[in-house]
């Protein structure tokens, strides 16, 4: 049986692996400060270095059960971008004003299901990618990417081309039309021409591995993939001891040839047969110290050229990666490779627990790895906020790297020992991307503690801040670090924020911080950065509930949407709250909208959230849950320099399944001209922006 190092972690699996965790798993031993002077990267000395370096290190990471210890579960990072306001943009002529991808950094976009420049709406769902006309409201062009219709797709659009992100599932692509895909298949990115009626599609990559995430900075796209060996351990006898296990598998991976672990991808263009490629040894780096069990690979696509050529130079790194931030010239990749198990943490629970209807909305975080913890949806505060869009919760299968001895199957034997925690730490790599082509490696670090998501970092003025939460299984602690953008080397800390609570959001503008920690009150904490070296907390607001994303809302304004809580930290609802943090000193909360049992996507995945400065309008898909009934729509709010006020509510047809019937979640909002966009499953409505008059309904049938 092969051992799988990720293990996708639902909502239903937490409460178990939590509890087998704090009954057996010795807990980690207090901070200690760290030396980053092991960390940063070099290149092997040729193949023959770099095999015995991986095999080295992963002989020492493996256990009796193989990577990734004893079937526990594994809790992923989440990817929910801190965002800044959208512009208004007129990107080309003849284009309408419209809103943009909610993105972490202005002019660095994100991976989304639907684009748009203002003449035309490009969206992907149900393996099929449509451009949608702005001005005649008609679907224009289609193109069948994927035959699995529950294969989930993202897009990265630049002038006319477009690449579509699949992270699991087939690209019916020439003679890979015929290759059936597994469930567990890994991520493929599909080319596609936009400038004729019919878009083209002009190429595919598929690697090998797990999409971690990507950034498109100018026409350049950077891919992230991460990659586990490919071996495969015996299973373990009942008359075999621990130790004696624990030999046979270090074996293995001694025995196991460099193709095991070296990345591999297969590129195929419009006019040639598909190629298999791989990473050559003088293209992967390491970090002095490293387990062996996972390589980094960064894939370079200019959009403007031809697929095989733009995509044949990647870069790897021995290293794991989960959460990717990037800048106009940065791409910062951060992980804790060692970690392997879930941290036990006491979630908020409803005051009246209700049991939503089942429904085939994406107004809730799917059960994937995409959501490592409960649905927000469900007005559960998650135990781990989603980690990055890969929904795929498997390696993907290869061709396994046999053992050299014949073993014989026996059944699997029960775990003899307990595990033992490792530290938790984060490990920060960057890359300078400010020239096209393949990334160069600028420098490492580490941090305490855990981040929460690519919110928790922030580039600014040759410094970056980094917000972690440092937890054992008794308590816990956050801080923010700020480090030297060229080296990593840490020029300060400031610490000791919500003791015995772990951080829901953080929001970084220029020299200012903001960071909500949650157990039963919401302490939203400023900070003075200014001073890279002495950071300092400057105010505190304790309310209610929590804000799991913190967006601009114009000079000293903060605009928060998370959930309601009781007094003893039960979960109540949406909430939006609107702070007044014009006083670092006293930042205050001027205004909130609360909804009762319900939650929003956008808690989780801010791509869902809009705000529209030039009217104060904001959008936000809400679910509600009442006797067994789900209802779902697009909450429209107007948000003033004082005051949030709920404008109304849009809703979509529902959907018919056989005797059943459901409302489709609405996934994202646009404004185009005076118009606001709302898509979901079923299609997209348009209406007015500012009367919410229906003008046009498009299905996406």
């Amino acid at each position: 049986m092969k051992t799988l190092i990720r293990t996708a972690l639902t909502a239903a699996a937490l409460a178990t692996a939590t509890a087998a965790c704090s009954s057996s798993v010795t807990a980690p031993p207090a901070a200690a400060p760290l030396d980053l002077s092991d960390v940063k990267l070099v290149s092997y000395d040729g193949c023959d270095d770099m095999l015995s370096g991986l095999r080295e290190n992963t002989a020492k990471s493996v256990t009796e059960w193989g990577l990734g210890g004893p079937q526990i579960m594994y809790m992923e990072r989440a990817d929910m971008a801190s965002k800044a306001v959208p512009e208004a943009t007129r990107d080309n002529a003849g284009a309408a004003e419209h809103s943009t991808t909610n993105v972490h950094e202005q002019g660095v976009d994100e991976p989304d299901l639907v684009k748009t420049d203002g003449k035309r709406v490009i969206t992907v769902s149900n393996g099929k990618l449509r451009v949608i006309d702005a001005a005649t409201r008609k679907v224009t062009g289609t193109l069948e990417l994927a035959k699995e219709k529950w294969v989930a797709g993202d897009l990265l659009v630049s002038g006319d081309r477009a690449l579509v992100l699949f992270n699991g599932g087939g690209i019916p692509f020439g003679a890979v039309a015929k290759r059936a895909f597994a469930p567990q298949g890994g991520p493929q990115y599909a080319l596609v021409d936009l400038s004729a009626e019919q878009p083209k599609l002009l190429g595919t990559i598929e690697p090998n591995g797990m999409h971690v995430d990507a950034r498109l900075v100018g026409s350049t796209v950077r891919l992230v993939v991460r990659s586990q060996p490919d071996i495969v351990f015996p299973q373990a006898r009942e008359d075999v001891s621990s130790a004696e296990r624990l030999k046979v598998n270090q074996d293995v991976v001694r025995r196991a040839p460099i193709s095991a672990w070296l990345p591999k991808f297969t590129i195929t263009g419009a006019a040639g047969p598909s190629r298999e490629e791989t990473v050559p040894c003088e293209r992967v780096s390491h970090p002095e110290n490293y387990t062996g069990t996972s390589l980094l690979t960064v894939h370079s696509i200019d959009l403007t050229q031809d697929l095989a050529a733009s995509a044949a130079n990647p870069i790897s790194v021995a290293a794991d990666g989960d959460t990717v931030y990037g800048t106009g010239t940065s791409l910062y990749v951060t992980s804790n490779p060692r970690w392997w198990f879930p941290v036990p943490v006491d979630p908020p629970v409803m005051d009246t627990p209700v049991e939503p209807a089942p429904s085939a909305t994406a107004s809730a975080p799917p059960a994937s790895t995409s959501t490592s913890g409960t649905s927000s949806g469900s007005g559960l505060a998650p135990a781990e906020e989603p980690t990055s869009s890969d929904p795929s919760p498997a390696v993907p299968p290869t061709q396994p790297v046999a053992p050299t001895e014949p073993v014989t199957p026996t059944e699997p034997v029960a775990p003899t020992s307990s595990p033992v925690i490792p530290p938790e730490e984060t490990e920060v790599h960057r890359f300078d991307i400010s020239r096209p082509g393949a990334p160069k490696y600028v420098a490492s670090g580490k941090v305490p503690g855990r981040l929460l998501n690519q919110y928790s970092m922030s580039e600014h003025e040759g410094n970056l801040r980094i917000a972690t939460t440092l937890a054992d299984q008794k308590t816990s602690s956050s801080a923010v670090y700020v480090l030297r953008a060229d080296t990593l080397a840490k020029l300060g800390e400031v610490g000791g924020l919500g003791k015995d609570e772990r951080i829901y959001s953080v929001r970084f503008i220029g020299p200012v911080g903001y960071v909500v920690t949650f157990r039963q009150v919401d302490p939203l904490y400023t900070l003075d950065l200014r001073d890279p070296a002495a950071p300092k907390v400057t105010g505190e607001l304790k309310i209610t509930g929590y804000s799991a994303y913190l967006h601009p809302a114009g000079d000293g304004r903060l605009i928060g949407l998370g959930q309601e809580a009781s007094e003893k930290g039960r979960t109540l609802g949406t909430q939006v709250s609107l702070f007044d943090v014009s006083d670092p000193a006293a930042p205050r909360r001027l205004s909130q909208l609360f909804q009762k049992d319900s939650g929003s996507e956008a808690e989780w995945d801010p791509h869902a959230f809009l705000y529209w400065p030039k009217t104060g309008a904001a959008v936000i898909p809400v679910s509600s849950y009442r006797e067994n009934q789900t209802d779902s729509g697009a909450m429209v709010l107007k948000i003033s320099d004082t005051e949030v006020t709920k404008v109304g509510t849009i809703t979509h047809p529902k959907i018919k399944e056989g005797d059943h019937s459901f409302q489709p979640g609405i996934q994202r909002s646009m404004v185009i001209g005076d118009s606001l966009w709302t898509l979901s499953q079923a299609g997209i409505k348009v209406n007015d922006l500012n009367t919410l008059d229906e003008q046009s309904w498009i299905p996406l049938s």
